[in-house]
């Protein structure tokens, strides 16, 4: 392995490891970080989820993410089994990709290290869908057993307790969408080091990007302010 695949395997290993807890930092000391945001709007949501009679919509709302959920892991799991398909394919795939003139590997460890990456990646994000839907089950066993009715000084301890479970399980599937960005970007080193770190750099700054400025971004960021906005009370006489 050339230096400067090392160097690219280094941006990498510290964009895709520090990606998320750098991310928190920023969300809590500067605001503005669309899953900082989202984790306000959630609370929010299992609180109100607590006073109402009929909580068939919020169930349905926890379904649609559990069975999107379930789609990416099973996705997952195929792109896993054919990314270690061609590692464990030998001699054959690794003569048939080197014939290849846009692929720049110059050894068969070196192909294998660069399929080996991809697998991980994948392999974590897997694990990451798994524990987002455990968890989503959980929120919704919470959810069933909250008491109806609930009287109106509990519900803000039900809601949070509530989001203390699903902000969890969604932040995992947020992880675990993530991988696919790193994923992508591994599979550039198969064209060169060069390529590897332009790909790592550009998924970072698009993940940023929409984090931080993207028009959802802007519009969570608009809607928490809305629900954290105290109540102005009834307008004061002339």
């Amino acid at each position: 392995m050339q230096t400067l695949d090392l160097i690219a395997l280094g941006v990498f290993a510290v964009a895709w490891l520090f990606y998320e807890p750098l991310l928190t930092a920023f969300g809590k000391r500067r605001g503005g970080v669309l899953n900082t945001d989202m984790t306000v709007i959630r609370t929010a949501w299992m609180t109100q989820m607590t006073g109402r009679e009929i909580r068939l919509m919020d169930g349905n709302l926890l379904g649609h993410a559990l069975n999107s959920a379930s789609f990416f892991a099973s996705s997952n799991l195929l792109l896993i089994a054919a990314a270690a398909g061609a590692l464990f394919g030998g001699d054959t795939t690794f003569r048939s990709v080197s014939a290849l003139e846009v692929v720049k590997t110059s050894s068969r460890l070196l192909f294998e290290m660069q399929l080996a990456l991809v697998l991980i990646t994948l392999a974590r994000g897997l694990l990451d869908f798994i524990w987002s839907i455990r968890q989503l089950n959980y929120c919704l066993a919470a959810m069933g057993a909250t008491p109806e009715p609930l009287a109106a000084e509990l519900r803000p301890a039900y809601g949070a307790v509530l989001a203390r479970l699903l902000n969890p399980a969604l932040g995992a599937f947020n992880s675990g969408v993530r991988g696919y960005y790193f994923a992508l970007a591994a599979a550039a080193w198969l064209f060169g080091p060069w390529a590897f770190m332009i790909a790592t750099l550009g998924a970072t700054s698009l993940l940023f990007w929409r984090q931080r400025s993207s028009s959802a971004a802007t519009a969570i960021h608009d809607f928490r302010n809305l629900i954290e906005a105290k109540d102005p009370g009834p307008p004061s006489s002339p």
